[in-house]
């Protein structure tokens, strides 16, 4: 178990602040922030923790001669990845600080000793009042997209100023025409020729230099919006309630890769072409200033461009849907086929999966080629328009030439300011398809986003790290989502701390829906289940999960080295702690004649590993860390008779002082139990030693599928 010395300097100093500024915090929440390779907090997750706790946070540098009252608490950055927290000041000027490495209490400390290991740079923090809910919760920390984007507010106006600049810069090159053919010809003034060339020049550097600027700071809100929205989805897809995943594994995975599409709008030249959309108004009405009634043709071209693009939209609209559609059903059967390839090898599959795979191949051809024309005849309209309306100015302006109502200057200057009007309708069309795909994009996005989740906003946890194991059900009536009849019926038991208990049963009587309620996956319909007789609801999942041990029907391991499977739901394990589960577990049975050892590396799920194999190194995982509670469902089923005998002797050995909960089928599993629960149609239907048995086999006729090993 994790115990408050294991605590790094980072996770003391968040819950002495959070404690401070009277915000409810568990070390769970910290943790499962945690992004940092060496499994610590890094600065973007300490900002990240402050602002689901419901605090501002700020990260920046300040020297330590600004810190006042005023700034406490603020947490300061030292060397050597250690950190303190500033508290004040006392009366004799130093400084109050508190240091986990020195011990709970606020110790004083000069200036100048402290500056020694202060880096410069320090995250302060304040509570969020004006945000705070009248039940007492955080506010909500705005909306997963708009959030994001209005973080980068500052840079998007910029963008602005930088297109309202280089549009009005992108106006010299026609006044230097106009006047070279109204004035410098004429004249033939070659000096004015020179200052003019060297003033247009210069305005096309500047020009020049703004355009890339704009780029820039595009990329830049781009790169930051990524991460802002990129995190919070997959935090969000983390801790998904699993009664709101709906759809395939395939379907869901495919409204993920959605954020490429959303974001790809924002960070491209799309964005740039919307930007200098508003500047039309201004080329037409310098048009006018410079051509009179030439100014007509671009002002009818614009309207033309812009209803054509209005009216495509419904069609591209419901073409972007049908297409993200596709696009999940064609997703669903790789990922199937990926993760099945086995099974359908096996079993001659390869054909149903073929035929499904064509068909979402086809429909997604269909609709993407439909899309397409649309997209085409948009295109090709705009470039009509553009052609056309410079082709009707020059003939119209010979006419107003003609009857001396312009010149031929302004004549060029308003057929290239034309040009520079039309320029951003040319990519009109382009950008309300790619706008269309964002918008889809966002909805599935949205969609998923607003789906319940295990650490919902504002919500605050018991802290309670440790537990002795004691649990109960009460009453707990259960059926899973879409399912009409429960699973579970009025189930009450209670299980003491230390107490070894199977749960037997037939097939769909309900006993793998009792491990996933007590690991708090799902919630009971009616009734509650406690945990040292507190509702697990108001358990934070992290410490929940953390103090039971689980080893599950389906095993899942992760691509990456023994080691790292059976290290991955622990926090910062010691390497005895690790060899110690892999011995009881009987992974050291067949690691310790490789040459990688727990270093061997494994394929996704365990591939190439055997049935027995994978459930030692599942079972390895629950163990690591001694949690006090061991979930354990049907965990040596496919472990051969010697193997499962050896595993279940050390588990005896191992476990002496934990709570025990088996499901199993297995009677060479009751070796570790003390008593027995049978359920029956989502009822109990004896509960008592496991002697008792044979008596209720008797009694009722029923066999429990319990198998002799």
């Amino acid at each position: 178990m994790q115990d408050r010395a294991r605590l790094t300097c980072y996770e003391a100093c968040i819950l002495n602040i959070a404690a401070t500024l009277e915000r409810p915090l568990t070390l769970a929440t910290i943790q499962a922030s945690q992004t940092g390779s060496d499994g610590d907090l890094t600065v973007r997750d300490i900002l990240s923790v402050a602002e689901n706790t419901g605090l501002q946070a700020g990260y920046g540098a300040r020297r330590i001669t600004s810190f006042d009252e005023a700034l406490a608490p603020a947490l300061l950055l030292m060397t050597e990845h250690k950190a303190v927290v500033y508290h004040g000041r006392a009366k004799n000027g130093a400084l109050l600080v508190y240091d986990p490495e020195l011990g709970e209490g606020i110790g004083e400390v000069s200036e100048e000793q402290l500056a020694k290991s202060y880096t410069g740079f320090a995250v302060l923090f304040r509570r969020n009042h004006t945000d705070e809910l009248d039940t007492g919760h955080t506010a909500y920390r705005g909306h997963w997209f708009r959030a994001a984007l209005s973080a980068n507010r500052w840079t998007y106006i910029q963008v602005a100023l930088a297109a309202a600049l280089a549009n009005l810069l992108g106006l010299s090159t026609s006044v230097f025409i106009m006047v070279v053919y109204d004035r410098v010809l004429p004249n033939e003034a070659t000096e004015s020729l020179i200052a003019l060339t060297a003033g247009v020049a210069l305005a096309l550097l500047f020009d020049f230099a703004l355009k890339l600027l704009r780029a820039a700071f595009i990329d830049k809100a781009g790169q930051k919006a990524d991460l802002l929205m990129g995190r919070r989805i997959f935090d969000h897809v983390l801790n998904i309630q699993m009664k709101s995943r709906a759809g395939s594994t395939g379907a869901m995975t495919n409204t993920i890769r959605e954020f490429e599409t959303l974001r790809e709008f924002f960070t491209s030249a799309t964005l740039v072409a919307v930007v200098d959309l508003p500047f039309i108004g201004l080329f037409v009405f310098v048009i006018y200033l410079v051509g009179g009634q030439l100014a007509l043709v671009p002002a009818l071209a614009v309207p033309v461009v812009l209803l054509t693009g209005l009216a495509v939209q419904p069609l591209l609209s419901r073409m972007a849907e049908k297409s993200l559609s596709d696009g999940q059903s064609k997703q669903s059967v790789l990922v199937e086929s990926l993760s099945g390839l086995e099974t359908i090898k096996t079993t001659a599959a390869g054909r149903q999966m073929r035929s499904r795979w064509e068909q979402a191949i086809e429909r997604q051809s269909s609709h993407g080629a439909q899309s397409r024309a649309v997209t085409q005849f948009a295109l090709n309209l705009t470039g009509f328009t553009q052609q056309a309306a410079q082709v009707l100015i020059v003939f119209y302006g010979v006419f107003l030439i003609t009857d001396g109502q312009t010149s031929m200057g302004a004549l060029v200057a308003s057929v290239m300011l034309t040009g520079r009007a039309l320029a951003p309708l040319g990519q009109l069309a382009q950008t309300l398809t790619r706008l269309n795909q964002a918008r889809s994009a966002y909805r599935n996005l949205n969609a998923l986003m607003m789906a319940e989740s295990e650490r919902p906003q504002g919500r605050t946890w018991v802290n309670r790290p440790h537990f002795k194991g004691a649990i109960a059900f009460n009453n707990v009536y259960f059926s899973y989502p879409d399912q009409g009849e429960d699973t579970l019926q009025g189930v009450s038991f209670t299980i003491k701390p230390g107490e070894k208990v199977a749960i037997l049963g037939q097939i769909g009587c309900g006993k793998s829906t009792i491990a996933r309620l007590l690991l708090g996956l799902y919630a009971p319909r009616v009734g509650s289940v406690t945990f040292d007789g507190l509702d697990i609801r108001q358990i934070d999942p992290g410490d929940l999960r953390r103090n039971i041990g689980s080893v599950l029907q389906d095993i899942w391991l992760f691509s990456g080295s023994v080691r790292d499977n059976i290290a991955s739901g622990a926090i910062r394990p010691k390497d005895h702690e690790l060899i110690e589960a892999g011995r009881a577990a009987g992974v050291e049975d067949f690691v310790a004649n490789h040459p990688g050892g727990y270093d061997l590396q494994i394929a996704e799920r365990g591939e190439g590993l055997s049935g027995g194999q994978r459930q030692a190194i599942a079972l390895a995982r629950a163990l690591i860390g001694r949690p006090p509670v061991l979930l354990l469902d049907e965990p040596t089923s496919a472990m051969d008779v010697k193997t499962e005998a050896q595993v279940i002797q050390r588990l005896k050995e191992c476990t002496a002082d934990s709570t025990i909960v088996v499901v199993t089928h297995r009677t060479s599993l009751l070796e570790l139990v003390d008593r027995v629960i049978i359920l029956e149609h989502g009822k109990i239907a004896a509960d008592g030693p496991k002697s008792m048995l044979t008596q209720h086999v008797r009694r009722t006729g029923r066999h429990l599928n319990v198998a002799a090993s």
